[in-house]
Formats: C-alpha cells, structure tokens, sequence
C-alpha cells in the first residue's frame, strides 16, 4: 500500500478549569467522511506512546495509510493543562466519565462539520485503540454508556489488563513494592506520584488516579470509586463493538498475555480477536509492554495488520 504524507497539529478543548490537549494527524488528501480513530495511552504515560515529530508510531503509520488520528492526552498529562500538581485531584472516573464522552463527541461534531462542507455523509462511529491502562479506562467507558456502544466501531488494546494475577520476583518488584507500596508513599509527600522526575514513566499521576488503579489492578471488584457503579455487572450487558487484544510475549509483568486474556473473560466480548506478538506466531520479536509500539520494526511487522483491521471495517460496509 502506498504510504501518503501526512500532517499533524494540536486541537484544545475546554475542560473543567484548563483544557485537554488532542493530538490530530492528518493525511495529505484526509477524507472526513472516513471513520476516525481516537488513542488512549496508559498510566504514567502520555499521547506521544502513538506518535512523534519524526513521524515514528503508530498514529503516524495510520495517517500515513490515509487514516484521520486523534491521541488524547488525559487531563494533566502531555499538553493538557494544568499539569499534574498537589492540587489536583481528578482521577480515573473523569477520564471515564467526562473526558472520553467529551472528546468522543467532538470528533464527531468535527468530522459532522468538514464532510457536510463536501457534500459527504459524516461518520457516526469512531474507531478507540488504547495501550496499557488506557484500555482499561476505555472498556470500562464502553461498559458504561450504551451511546458510546453505538458510536465506537471497534476497539483494540495493546497490553492492556484490569488486573495483575501473574506471579513472578519482578511483578513482585514493580507492582507489589512499588506501585503498591513505594509510589502511594511518594505520592503522599509530594502531592502526586512525580514520575518523571525519578525516571518512571512518560508522565506523572494524581494521588486519585494511582490509588484507584492500585485497587482495580488488585480486586476482582471493578466499581467506580465515585459513584459506586458496578462496571463489571454492566461488562456482562454491554452491547460490545469488535474488539482486538493484543499482548506482547516479552511483556511479563504489565500486560501479561494471561492478564490480558483474563480481561477478555471478564468484560465478556462477543466478537473478539486475541493476538500474542511473539516469534512463535510468526512475528519478528517477542515484544514487550512498550516496544509493541515504539520498536522500529513495528511499521514492517503489526502495524500493517492494524491498518488492515480498520480497512476491514470500510470493506465490510461496501459490501453490505
């Protein structure tokens, strides 16, 4: 397929008292018409997982192969604002509850608008792809409101799992001393889990976040620590759209293939399609938790499959 040029620039939409910073990446020729694709990244991460300058990553692949891409950075993470602080307090239930709504239907509103300027009907899904915990916040958006089962066409994860089951020294390690243990300490005196400052991750983490995703990883109770919502009993109704997991062979702690198989079970997916990156099934690495989608080999080996997942998608309805 031949790789177009591609273009990408930052979108800001009003959020509480700041704003949250979407990342959109346009092909050279970009058909609004065509249904988009909107990225999550994980905790202790930002957008940029999906894309960089030099135009490596998946978002980019994807706008290359013609795709119109948005990558969100969650409220206080990337280019959102304001930054993570010991004053903020939002947590994962507004990134469930209020920024993947919001976000969801600004793209469409966006999408609404440029094709009716060509004379084209407008898409009314979107297509989510999420890595890590990213996929955990949007299944359980997903879960939740029955508007955004209509307008999600499909969802795909990379290493994403609800909860850490897998036994091993190193998940003891870096789960249970110190995501667990040490980060809730640090995130005490300082008002909020500095990540970056001590070389963690992409980014930081509000006390709020952290702690609730220390309870999920470790509970078979998946409630919204707000409002008490049973996200696990609304898992078994929802009216799932296609989804796709997939896991890194080398990834043997924060999306551990059984983890990650665990959470296909849980969330009870009618049309799903689980895939294990590894040499054995025909791949060129056994990737991890992050060079899934960061490795430079990626563009040649799994990123095309992706693409194909999302052609699948406008074929299918040419042939309806």
């Amino acid at each position: 397929m031949t790789q177009l040029t591609f273009s990408q620039s930052s979108l800001f939409l009003p959020y509480r008292d700041g704003q949250l910073h979407l990342r959109q990446l346009l092909p050279s020729a970009p058909n609004f018409a065509r249904t988009p694709i909107l990225m999550l990244h994980g905790a202790m991460s930002n957008g940029r997982v999906f894309y960089s300058q030099s135009g490596r990553g998946l978002a980019c692949f994807l706008a290359k192969a013609g795709f119109v891409v948005y990558v969100l950075d969650s409220a206080g993470r990337g280019q959102s604002l304001p930054k993570i602080s010991r004053s903020m307090n939002l947590g994962q239930g507004e990134v469930i509850r209020e920024q993947l709504p919001l976000v969801q239907q600004y793209i469409l509103d966006l999408h609404k608008e440029a094709s009716e300027r060509e004379g084209k009907m407008p898409p009314r899904q979107v297509h989510w792809c999420a890595h890590s915990w990213g996929g955990v916040l949007m299944a359980s958006a997903l879960a939740r409101y029955e508007a955004l089962q209509h307008s999600v066409q499909s969802l795909v994860t990379f290493g994403s799992k609800r909860t850490i089951k897998v036994k091993s020294f190193k998940k003891w390690l870096m789960v249970d001393l110190f995501w667990n243990r040490l980060a809730p300490s640090m995130a005490i005196g300082q008002g909020y889990l500095a990540a970056t400052k001590f070389g963690f991750g992409m980014d930081n983490e509000t006390k709020s976040s952290l702690n609730q995703c220390i309870d999920w990883v470790q509970s078979e109770d998946w409630r919204d620590h707000d409002d008490g919502f049973d996200y696990a009993k609304a898992a078994k109704l929802a009216n799932w759209p296609p989804a796709w997991f997939i896991a890194g062979q080398n990834d043997t702690v924060l999306g551990h293939p059984e983890d990650v198989a665990d959470m296909i079970g849980e969330c009870g997916f009618k049309h799903i399609k689980y895939t294990v990156l590894s040499k054995a099934n025909g791949f060129k690495h056994d990737y991890g938790h992050t060079d899934m989608l960061t490795h430079l080999d990626a563009n040649d080996d799994h990123f095309p499959q992706v693409r194909d997942w999302y052609l699948g998608f406008e074929l299918s309805v040419l042939s309806d």
